[in-house]
């Protein structure tokens, strides 16, 4: 089994095309910080996207996860042209699995208009719909025989300019507790996937403005697992790093776009062996690089 991790994509859209009503407050902000730098630096991300669509079909990839972030302003436009942007990377044999990120729940409107369950619903079926107690989430996806996905929402709208942070809800780690006990998992290499890092590549928690606010709990309830790997976005930066206190590893995918640190994971899953080799963009093309192996007694440090 071979899967794709990738993240952040933050396809650009024109600026023209936001009603005067929607620059109020913190998007008015993020809008000058488009215009003065971070529009540059995204900017080949429709393009960059592509080749992973080619990458992804030249190394036979079965699953494709996306750990969000797919917007810069969470607006209705910006959806559409990121689901017309990423469905060639829906047609891998098991499908497409992925969580919203902070700039797709930018202020509360893109939640209460539920923008993301709108224009990703095909992708937000559940193997395990009974297991739903948040809207979609906690998802649980069964892939094959040995391995199954499990996602839960970290993102919120954040009103004020200066906060990114997220947390995952109390009623979603109780459901994922539970399934760390479901006999339909016990014997599955399981995946949990979010949006915000638990954990930055020193081995340190985020800071409490941009980062998860429960990271240790989620670190704890995923330790219940008998094989469980979190992956994650947010932090543009390409890493793996163990918790020293649960043993838990975390795969960040970094931004599959971002200019000059483009990154992606991909996974080969045999047995009680798992492969995971870092991608990174060479010119027009993504590339594998280094790679760790981890098994059932050991994870890298």
């Amino acid at each position: 089994m071979r899967i794709l991790h990738f993240s952040d994509p933050h396809i650009p859209t024109p600026l023209s095309h936001v009603p005067l009503v929607k620059w109020l407050g913190k998007r008015a902000i993020g809008g000058a910080n488009l215009i003065l730098g971070r529009y540059r630096l995204f900017a080949d991300a429709a393009e960059k996207l592509a080749a992973l669509a080619r990458f992804t079909a030249e190394q036979r990839v079965d699953l494709v996860i996306c750990t969000g972030d797919y917007t810069a302003l969470g607006l209705t436009h910006e959806y559409e042209e990121a689901v017309r942007t990423v469905r060639p990377l829906m047609n891998a044999p098991h499908g497409y699995i992925n969580v919203p990120g902070n700039h797709d729940y930018y202020l509360a409107d893109a939640l209460r208009e539920e923008r993301f369950r709108t224009y990703f619903k095909t992708t937000l079926t559940s193997d395990l719909p009974e297991s739903q107690v948040d809207g979609p989430w906690p998802l649980v996806r069964l892939i094959g025989e040995d391995i199954a996905v499990i996602a839960v929402n970290s993102s919120r709208p954040n009103p004020q300019p200066w906060r990114s942070s997220g947390k995952i809800p109390e009623n979603q780690l109780a459901q994922l507790l539970k399934l760390s006990e479901d006999h339909r998992l016990v014997d599955r290499r399981v995946f949990v996937i979010t949006h915000h890092a638990p954990m930055r590549a020193n081995g340190k928690k985020d800071n409490r403005l941009h980062g998860l606010t429960n990271a240790d709990q989620l670190l704890l309830v995923c330790s219940e697992f008998h094989r469980a790997l979190i992956l994650c976005g947010h932090v543009h930066q390409c890493y793996h790093v163990i918790d020293k206190t649960t043993g838990q590893a975390i795969f960040c995918a970094g931004s599959v776009s971002l200019e000059g640190k483009e990154g992606l994971w991909l996974f080969d899953i045999q047995g009680d062996e798992i492969k995971a080799t870092k991608g990174r963009l060479n010119g027009r093309h993504y590339e594998l690089s280094s790679e760790i192996k981890l098994t059932n007694q050991a994870y890298p440090c």
